[in-house]
C-alpha cells in the first residue's frame, strides 16, 4: 500500500509533473525541440506566466533542457532531456486511457449531477 507522507519527495514530484500543462508541454516537445512561442501556440489557453513556470519546473526536475540560441534577437529553445523521454510511454498510456474513457467519465458525471440535483 502506498503512503504519501507530506515530506515524501515523490509527492512533490507528482505535483510538479502530472499537472495539465506539464503533461501537455512534454507531449508538444515529444517530436522536436520548440521555441517558447511555438509551445505557447500549441497549448490553447496557457498564459505566458503559467508556461514559463511550467518550463522552469520541468527544467529544474531534469525533464527539459533549455538552450539559448545565438540569434538576433536571442531566442530560447526547449527540448526533452533523456530523463524526460522516459516519461513519454507512461504519459501516452494515460492519454490513451483518458481518450478512450471520456465517454464513460462523461456518463458518470451526468449521472452524478442528476442525482445531486434531486
Amino acid at each position: 500500500m502506498a503512503h504519501f507522507h507530506a515530506e515524501c519527495p515523490t509527492r512533490e514530484l507528482f505535483d510538479q509533473i502530472v499537472d495539465k500543462w506539464s503533461v501537455m508541454v512534454l507531449a508538444v516537445l515529444e517530436h522536436a525541440p520548440q521555441r517558447f512561442n511555438a509551445i505557447k501556440r500549441s497549448l490553447e489557453g496557457v498564459s505566458q506566466k503559467s508556461l514559463t513556470q511550467t518550463l522552469r519546473r520541468l527544467e529544474r526536475n531534469g525533464l527539459v533542457h533549455r538552450r539559448v540560441l545565438a540569434t538576433s534577437p536571442v531566442a530560447v529553445e526547449y527540448a526533452l532531456s533523456d530523463l524526460g523521454c522516459t516519461l513519454l510511454p507512461a504519459f501516452r498510456t494515460l492519454y490513451y486511457w483518458v481518450k478512450s474513457s471520456i465517454p464513460a467519465v462523461e456518463a458518470a458525471r451526468a449521472a452524478f449531477d442528476r442525482a445531486a440535483a434531486e
